[in-house]
């Protein structure tokens, strides 16, 4: 598998332990303090290179000490990075999450070199030889230019997959309306299948989203695991237990059920069976901070998928 992840690339920076923002000019100290690559491009990228994917990320990042970061993180995961323009007039996209001890984890983020991208920006001619192409944050690029992206990809004989950073609302689908026929997989979540349709039902929004014109529709839908709509089936596949005090952060689960789904996919499983794929590898980013974090691999969450 040969993936190139299109669009959204952000440093992650998790400060662990706040329980409140100090008054005044005081301090306060915390667990942790890591960076890590992320968003719906980034973050896929990372988990589909653990999963023994050849990845190189595209998209565009600022000429910045944290680009700089960004670059080398993705890079140490062996993420081919030379498609990462970059732009010296906006700093590099960058998120401050600070994770309570309850879990909660609010934060503040900087849209940067991602809402510079353009299609001008990406040369075509380095995907050749891709197989998948991944793009996270068409909103970023406008459905006109995402349909424009994915319709050629296919057209080179790629598979495709979309996945939305914004929060779902009718105007936002409306916006990215002309990729969705382009796009063989889309990957929301549970809010943005409800944001984007108005639909109470999960299964109902999603398959509003397969009539709009994407192939299959697989929603995240947090401790409850995935939902797989295609135009024939739907498919609800569990998410898997993760032991009492083991739970770290799910930053970046999302983008590893993506990266997991994709990945069996490519692998030749069915539908279901790469949600499960999806289901697990989401479970072994969730006990740590960051993509990036612990020491799994395909095989590990293969593992987890034949124990259950």
């Amino acid at each position: 598998m040969k993936v190139a992840c299109v669009g959204v690339h952000v440093l992650d920076t998790h400060v662990v332990g706040i329980e409140s923002i100090p008054a005044g000019s005081d301090g306060q100290l915390v667990e942790t303090i890591r960076a890590s690559a992320a968003g719906t491009a980034g973050g896929t990228a990372v988990v589909l290179a653990r999963l023994g994917a050849d990845v190189a990320s595209y998209g565009a990042v600022g000429d910045d000490p944290l680009g700089d970061l960004l670059l080398v993180l993705l890079a140490r995961e062996g993420v081919d990075t030379t498609g990462l323009v970059r732009k010296a007039d906006h700093q590099t996209s960058a998120s401050v999450i600070p994770v309570r001890p309850g879990g909660e984890r609010p934060a503040w983020h900087c849209i940067g070199a991602n809402g510079a991208f353009t299609l001008d920006d990406l040369d075509r001619a380095a995907l050749a030889g891709t197989t998948h192409l991944h793009l996270g944050g068409p909103e970023f690029l406008g459905g006109p230019a995402a349909g424009e992206l994915l319709a050629w990809a296919q057209a080179q004989g790629m598979t495709t997959s979309v996945d939305v950073l914004a929060p779902g609302d009718p105007d936002l689908l409306a916006w990215i309306a002309d990729a969705l026929p382009h796009a063989d997989v889309l990957l929301p979540n549970d809010e943005q299948v409800r944001g984007f349709t108005g639909e109470d039902d999960l299964a109902a929004g999603a398959r509003a989203l397969v009539a709009a014109g994407a192939g299959c529709v697989a929603v995240t839908q947090g401790a409850r695991g995935a939902l797989v709509v295609t135009a024939e089936d739907v498919v609800e596949v569990p998410a898997y237990a993760i032991p009492d005090g083991e739970l770290v952060d799910t930053t970046g689960c999302g983008d590893a059920f993506s990266a997991g789904y994709l990945r069996g996919l490519a692998l030749g499983r069915a539908p279901a069976d790469a949600a499960r794929l999806g289901c697990a590898t989401a479970g072994q980013v969730a006990r740590g901070l960051g993509s990036d974090a612990g020491a799994y691999s395909l095989a590990s969450v293969e593992a987890v998928v034949a124990g259950s």
